[in-house]
């Protein structure tokens, strides 16, 4: 018995699995989404918020494509803040508090509205190979599903093991089943495996917990929205409260520690540094009198409350000791315990940039199963995979993103060239060109290369062709016009008495000068969107910087142009360590850019490289 025939099929449908399905969608392939459960599609299994700090820009850069993530949390956003509001442009960054409820329907509704999309409930058992090419896959029913490409998002599911204390349960998330069948058949693959974990605080009931002796962390005033099609907040706005753990909470957890999963040795996964658990915390930095904690409402009808900051694999009755030593938490109840999940990995770098598997042609993987942590960093390698399986599956042109491009770039470079040690999270400090890769600009970076591949169209279009219109003209407006010191003075600009006359973009470079100021001078520069005055504003304050940084980029890109064929043999290349052959040959740089961000590599050895290019009969660039 066999289903109809796809052109993708999806693996999972948690974040990376529906930004796939959806892209690829898009795209115009019919796929088939395939889960254990339709009802957990777009199920936020961690903290209820989206974007942040590098996060955010990559919401805004899968919305710039059309992507979905971006519209879900802005309809289901309870809380916006703009992080890092009070330094530069380039490092702030958009953030959503989103009820759980409505983002899981907003997810479920954009994908029911899809035609070409069918969802599948069932738990996938096996791959269908014919040789190298990967045609479908075979559900545990026996049933099989054929496609020209599949890609697998299994998230936490991949052979996953929830710890609490010495207490083990399979499973992908508390009450949910892992993925064993699919994690053997890798295994049998030879696909390099390795083990990671994440965690989760437990979640507290929201009538149990003191808020009114509790500090209130209340929205901005002046919501900024993640997606570029998103006028204002839709749902009610709320405040979240902070509270603190104190030197009694620290002795409960130093004096549990070796009750602890992790601590007690029933962990062999690498956790993620950037995001420890509230032993990790303790142990680490013992000199902190105490950690806050954000105690952020789970949804507007929802009674839970998710206390960020006390991620714990401790059993259940030191997390109820240790919840009940923190100010407001003294009765807190506990409705569901905080736990420690492990699974399964895939070596990134046995990953093509498309984020096709090396060895199997039509296979794909997205997400955790890559190695990275968060819903975004998710989402964004759903895009990616989504977007090239449809276009293997077409036969069309490879869609890459670079790391002059996107965060997205940076993040898949980041991957396939040098893989992970722990699960790998987006900062702004990854990118090289953070400058230029704002979260404001997303939509003028990607937007006309998801117009060209196809994934955009419509609405989507239209908003980004006014946009750019409007850019231009007002981009223009403050480059003609010019206007002395004493001008600047009538208008209370502040600028040198030198007689100099300074245009509009150099005037709106200055700290305190905003467009609304610019205005006086110029009727027409009246009455400008406030998105528009925003992305003008940061223009002009990295003028300079901006000019420089493009240089960079110029650079990169000409190493970028210089492609290393896939037929190079490194092993006889003398002038290389064996050690950096080793790594020439797992990683497989498509070009010197590549290359040079292998850890180890030496200027000594790029040149080696680009000399054996260079001997090659015809010089292959792009």
């Amino acid at each position: 018995m066999k289903h109809r025939d796809f052109e993708v099929i999806v693996i999972g449908g948690g974040h990376a699995g529906a930004e796939a399905a959806h892209a690829s969608a898009r795209m115009g392939a019919r796929t088939a989404l395939i889960t254990m459960n339709k009802v957990s599609i777009g199920v936020m299994s961690c903290n209820p918020a989206i974007g942040g700090l590098g996060k955010g820009h990559l919401v805004r850069e899968i919305d710039a494509l059309d992507g979905i993530m971006g519209r879900a949390a802005d309809y289901s956003g309870i809380q916006f803040r703009l992080l890092n509001r009070s330094k530069g442009p380039a490092v702030q960054g958009p953030r959503v508090q989103a009820d759980r409820a409505r983002y899981r329907v907003a997810i479920q509704d954009i994908l029911s509205h899809e035609s070409l999309i069918t969802i599948i409930e069932e738990e996938v058992a096996d791959l269908l190979l014919s040789g190298t090419n990967v045609y479908g896959v075979e559900l545990s029913s026996g049933v099989k599903v054929a496609g020209r490409a599949v890609i697998v998002t299994t998230g936490t599911f991949l052979r996953g093991v929830i710890h609490i204390g010495d207490r083990r349960t399979i499973g992908g998330r508390l009450g949910a089943r892992a993925s064993t069948r699919l994690a053997e058949r890798f295994e049998d693959l030879g696909a390099p495996l390795g083990r990671l974990k994440t965690g989760t605080p437990p979640r507290l009931a929201t009538q149990s917990i003191a808020w009114d002796v509790l500090e209130k962390q209340p929205g901005d005033a002046d919501p900024v929205m993640l997606s570029f099609l998103s006028d204002a907040p839709v749902a009610k706005q709320i405040s979240c409260g902070i509270t603190h753990t104190n030197g009694h909470t620290h002795e409960i957890i130093r004096k549990n520690l070796d009750r602890s999963a992790m601590y007690g040795g029933h962990i062999d996964g690498v956790g993620p540094r950037y995001c420890p658990s509230i032993e990790d915390k303790v142990v680490r930095f013992a000199e902190k009198a105490s950690h806050q904690i954000f105690l952020e409402p789970e949804g507007l009808d929802d009674s839970l409350v998710y206390p960020n900051g006390i991620s714990t694999s401790l059993p259940e009755s030191v997390q109820e000791e240790y919840v009940h030593s923190i100010v407001g938490l003294e009765k807190a109840i506990i409705v569901q315990p905080g736990y420690a999940i492990e699974y399964d990995f895939v070596d990134p770098k046995s990953l093509c940039a498309t984020l096709a598997y090396r060895g199997l042609t039509g296979l794909f993987l997205a997400g955790q199963i890559n190695g990275t942590t968060g819903y975004e960093e998710a989402a964004a390698q759903g895009l990616v995979a989504g977007l090239n399986a449809a276009a293997l599956a077409f036969g069309r042109e490879e869609v890459l993103f670079t790391r002059s491009d996107s965060y997205i770039g940076v993040m898949i470079d980041d991957l396939v060239s040098r893989g992970v040690s722990e699960p790998y999270r987006m900062f702004t400090s990854r990118a090289e060109f953070r400058l230029s890769l704002r979260a404001d600009n997303a939509d003028q970076r990607l937007t006309p290369m998801g117009v060209s591949i196809g994934c955009v169209r419509g609405p989507r279009h239209e908003a980004y062709k006014y946009k750019s219109t409007e850019l231009s003209r007002v981009r223009n407006l403050l480059s003609n016009r010019s206007w002395s010191p004493g001008d600047a003075a009538r208008a209370g600009i502040a600028v040198s008495s030198d007689g100099v006359r300074r245009s509009g973009l150099q005037l709106l470079s200055l700290l305190n000068v905003e467009l609304d100021d610019l205005a006086k001078l110029d009727a027409e520069l009246s009455d400008v969107a406030p998105n528009i005055a925003w992305q003008l504003k940061r223009e002009a304050v990295y003028a300079n910087y901006l000019v420089r940084q493009s240089r960079e980029v110029a650079a990169m890109k000409n190493d970028e142009a210089v492609l290393l064929p896939s037929d190079l043999d490194v092993k006889t290349l003398s002038g290389l360590s064996n050690e950096l052959k080793a790594k020439l040959l797992q990683v497989q740089p498509r070009s010197l850019a590549q290359a040079s961000r292998i850890e180890g590599m030496t200027p000594a050895a790029l040149m080696v490289l680009l000399a054996a290019v260079r001997s090659l009969p015809q010089m292959r660039t792009l």
